[in-house]
């Protein structure tokens, strides 16, 4: 997989996220699936923090994008790689929580999601940088 191949897949998945966020946000029944998975709806607090994770995850995908070479890099190519893999981190954190979690929904469905975000990015944090650029 070519490395804009896989900036546009992690990507598309970090837009998803994005929706199902933005899903919670507006009061979707999908509270099984998220935050814990205790309850069918979220609470006011868990709607909020929903919406700044709509937020959260749209800029990740920039940061992909950017560090996939499919946006234009207008800032530091340092920057973009340090971000990329602050979400290596994030993804890996979120993986392991997801696994440890009673929802099914989260264990089995989140978890790899989590884990498939974290290889994406670390794919991307190692690819060498643009020539030029220094990361």
């Amino acid at each position: 997989m070519t490395l804009r191949r896989t900036a546009i897949a992690a990507a598309t998945l970090f837009t998803g996220l994005s929706a199902f966020q933005l899903a919670l946000a507006l009061g979707a029944p999908l509270g099984r699936a998220a935050w814990g998975g205790t309850r069918p709806d979220l609470p006011a607090g868990l709607r909020v923090a929903s919406a700044v994770a709509v937020v959260v995850w749209a800029c990740a995908a920039v940061v992909v994008l950017r560090r996939g070479e499919v946006l234009a890099r207008p800032g530091s190519p340092r920057l973009i790689r340090r971000l990329t893999w602050a979400l290596v981190v994030l993804m890996a954190i979120g993986a392991l929580m997801n696994a440890a979690s009673p929802s099914p929904w989260e264990r089995f469905g989140w978890s790899v999601f989590g884990l498939v975000q974290t290889a994406l990015c670390v794919v991307l944090t190692r690819a060498k940088a643009p020539v030029g650029a220094r990361a």
